[in-house]
């Protein structure tokens, strides 16, 4: 019989048909001699065989052969079947055999993290649609991750998405990994090629989490291909707005450079930039990573494909008389629209096609709007937050970073967006 779980040294975790890209990347590294955190992976055939033994094969099947309303009625009976009832015996078992064998090292922490048949592909990286679990001390809420992360494949967001690439959950499957948490002092994320054939890395302190949803304005690191640093951009910390019925209150965002030194100094990011370069000639292909520092050095904790923008931005001459923002350039692009100014997910419907969407935290959330954008601004976020890397997919030039975008912007205007330069433009 095929073992359910097995740790990411293993030879066969490296076969993405049944743990994953995610996992099966985390693998290469990892036997390639790069640093990781190690760990275990879950085989797919875990998830199809809690899913047989809930009966639910039926209702998988029947969620994108159904209309509107029926689909989501199976579609939410696989979810919740998923959360709520207990892992079968003969999954369960390894399951604990790998949560002990971590656990036994004093102080550990876990993460559990999806690693879904048909994510971090060229073209269909599904980043941020899936879910990650961080910091677990429990047997309890480790297999309730383990649940969530499979029942995360039925979630409305990664339903959307699937549709929009084509791909049916009933054709697919759920790995998990199961690895130590990088008690991290630094984390963030990495490009490991630009339009101009240089390197980009994004840092903040502590844990990567606020850079992937775009919450925080990471230090922005410019690297050559010798990995030598060209410029290292403080980030920014700032007071989000929250929503009041669609109205904005009276918080807003003041920007704020970092009191500390930067989070990587010359040398570290140097360090990065070297690893950064032997993920991308392992894969074979230009990567995006993520990456954690704690107090041993670096841990890669994910690479995937990266789409590189070949093209050189070409702005009208006209913009250059116009008012101008920076910012952090997602690496694609150059577009222009009227801008559509937005300080809350309640007001999406408001964006039409072809607009330049300007909005403060750019979440995965904001996914479902990319295929009808022109291009997207936002105050927060970075080069590498996971609503960049569905845009590089889409073509969809985005600038992040952009000090007082929403306040300065006026909603209406014709906006221009150069997400190579990262730099935004509008007619007064």
């Amino acid at each position: 019989m095929t073992a359910f779980v097995i740790p990411l040294q293993d030879a066969a975790a490296r076969d993405p048909a049944r743990f994953g890209p995610k996992a099966a990347n985390q693998a290469a590294l990892a036997q390639a001699g790069l640093p990781t955190p190690g760990g275990f992976c879950v085989d797919a055939a875990a998830y199809r065989t809690q899913i047989e033994s809930l009966g639910l094969g039926e209702a998988v099947r029947a969620v994108f052969q159904s209309p509107g309303f029926e689909a989501r009625r199976h579609a939410l009976r696989v979810k919740l079947g998923l959360m709520e009832t207990p892992i079968a015996h003969e999954i369960r078992e390894p399951l604990l055999a790998a949560w002990n064998a971590l656990r036994a090292v004093p102080g550990t922490r876990v993460a559990v993290r999806s690693s879904a048949l048909v994510e971090d592909r060229f073209g269909s990286s599904f980043a941020g649609q899936f879910e990650s679990y961080l910091g677990l001390e429990s047997e309890a809420d480790f297999f309730t991750a383990v649940r969530a992360c499979w029942a995360a494949l039925w979630s409305t967001r990664a339903l959307r998405y699937m549709a929009s690439h084509d791909l049916d959950p009933a054709d697919t499957g759920m790995a998990v990994i199961i690895q130590p948490l990088v008690e991290a002092r630094a984390s963030g994320g990495g490009l490991s090629r630009t339009a101009d054939d240089g390197m980009i890395l994004s840092a903040t302190p502590g844990l990567g989490s606020a850079i992937a949803q775009g919450e925080v304005v990471p230090d922005h690191i410019e690297l050559g291909r010798d990995a030598m640093v060209i410029h290292n951009q403080p980030g920014r910390s700032h007071h989000q707005e929250s929503c009041s019925r669609g109205h904005r209150t009276s918080r807003h965002g003041v920007a704020h450079d970092h009191d500390d030194a930067p989070c990587l100094n010359g040398d570290e990011a140097s360090e990065l930039g070297r690893l950064l370069l032997k993920a991308e000639a392992l894969m074979e292909q230009p990567v995006e990573i993520e990456w954690a520092m704690d107090e041993t050095g670096f841990k890669l904790l994910q690479a995937r494909p990266l789409h590189v923008e070949t093209r050189e931005s070409a702005p009208d001459e006209i913009w250059l008389q116009h008012p101008r923002l920076n910012g952090q350039p997602s690496g694609i692009g150059w577009s222009q629209g009227r801008a559509c100014v937005v300080t809350c997910e309640c007001e999406l419907g408001r964006v039409g096609p072809g607009d330049i969407l300007v909005t403060q935290v750019p979440g995965p959330a904001l996914a479902q709007v990319l295929p009808m954008v022109g291009g997207v601004v936002a105050e927060l976020g970075g080069s590498t937050s996971h609503l960049a890397s569905l845009a590089r997919e889409r073509g969809v030039p985005m600038v992040l970073g952009v000090l007082n975008a929403t306040r300065r912007i006026p909603d209406g205007s014709t906006v221009a967006v150069d997400g190579i330069a990262g730099v935004v433009r509008w007619m007064r």
